[in-house]
């Protein structure tokens, strides 16, 4: 049997698995359906493990990753034998025959696979892997990196105004510009005339970097003035400091390329999930401590899956639906 072969039958324990699991905690597993799984799972020691990965997965999706993964992955659940039709409550699952399950099934905040309202209701909207280029009425350009959303504000005195409701956004505003161009960003206030910059929001936690000219900051009572090669963070914790980076790593993603130098792998992870779809899930620790020093493509970012594996002996276990497992 070829490598592709004991993948492919490892792909489809775990997609059965997956099914089974399921119909478990549907609220209408009958007592059939209990010994169905229970007899399934003793098959062999890889039917044993890929319903473990199984109870790890739906654990760490929550339940927003939940559904769409019934929705990418949707199979018929396992047939139920005949005889007793009696539909168990999910106690009694949980307390009977599959109690090794309930510490799995623990509600976890959802894992932002799908946009908020706020988001599909913005004038501008990437999906995952996806970038593009707009050119405003004042003739300043934007370009949109991968599940970002931007709303256009009406102008407010002598400014023009846009939202970055969530994602990342590359700005250059022209020399002539009769106004600044003024950017929100949760509680911040970003403004520029001439100036090229690079702003990242994701619901919490802002990231400013100024390419070119000057880029002004407004966060609450606090004002600053970043210059070329400068980067400020903000939100939950305040308003950082200004620290000098490399602005050719954080305007990579421009050339289509991810950029990382002595990250923690777990922090890679969290980057690349934004531009593969499915997620990839880190279930060990100490793997994500692991340092990882490459580039990737952005349309190749499954190339972190081959350099863990290599780099580190991480193990994969794939799903359907573009998740994966990591330990």
């Amino acid at each position: 049997m070829t490598h592709t072969d004991d993948q492919n039958m490892e792909t489809e324990l775990n997609r059965e698995a997956l099914a089974r699991l399921r119909c478990l905690v549907s609220g209408e597993a009958t007592i059939a359906d209990v010994e169905e799984v229970k007899r399934w799972r003793h098959l062999s020691p890889a039917h044993e493990r890929a319903f473990a990965a199984a109870n790890r997965l739906w654990d760490r999706l929550g339940p927003a990753g939940r559904s769409v993964l019934e929705r990418e992955a949707a199979r018929p659940t396992p047939r139920r034998r005949s005889g007793s039709a009696r539909t168990l409550t999910r106690r009694a699952v949980l307390g009977g025959a599959v109690a090794a399950t309930a510490a799995y099934l623990v509600v976890r905040p959802p894992a932002d696979i799908w946009p908020s309202l706020s988001e599909l209701a913005a004038d501008y909207r990437t999906a995952k892997g996806e970038q593009q280029r707009i050119i405003l009425g004042d003739g300043s350009l934007m370009q949109l990196n991968t599940q970002t959303s931007v709303s256009l504000q009406a102008p407010a005195g002598n400014h023009d105004r846009i939202e970055l409701v969530s994602g990342e956004a590359a700005i250059t505003t022209g020399h002539k510009l009769e106004r600044p161009l003024i950017v929100i960003a949760g509680e911040g206030r970003i403004s520029a005339q001439g100036a090229s910059f690079n702003v990242r929001f994701d619901g919490r936690t802002a990231c400013i970097t100024c390419i070119e000219g000057g880029v002004d900051l407004q966060y609450g009572a606090n004002q600053l003035t970043l210059s070329p090669g400068q980067q400020v963070t903000y939100g939950e914790r305040g308003l950082g400091r200004a620290a000098a980076i490399d602005p050719r790593m954080v305007m990579a993603w421009r050339d289509g390329l991810l950029v990382f130098h002595s990250t923690p792998l777990a922090e890679v992870i969290v980057e690349i999930n934004r531009y593969r779809p499915g997620r990839i899930v880190l279930m060990n620790g100490q793997l994500g401590r692991q340092t990882v020093n490459a580039r990737f493509r952005i349309h190749n970012v499954d190339e972190i899956l081959t350099l863990a594996q290599r780099a580190f002996g991480a193990r994969i276990t794939p799903f359907p639906g573009g998740i994966v497992l990591l330990s």
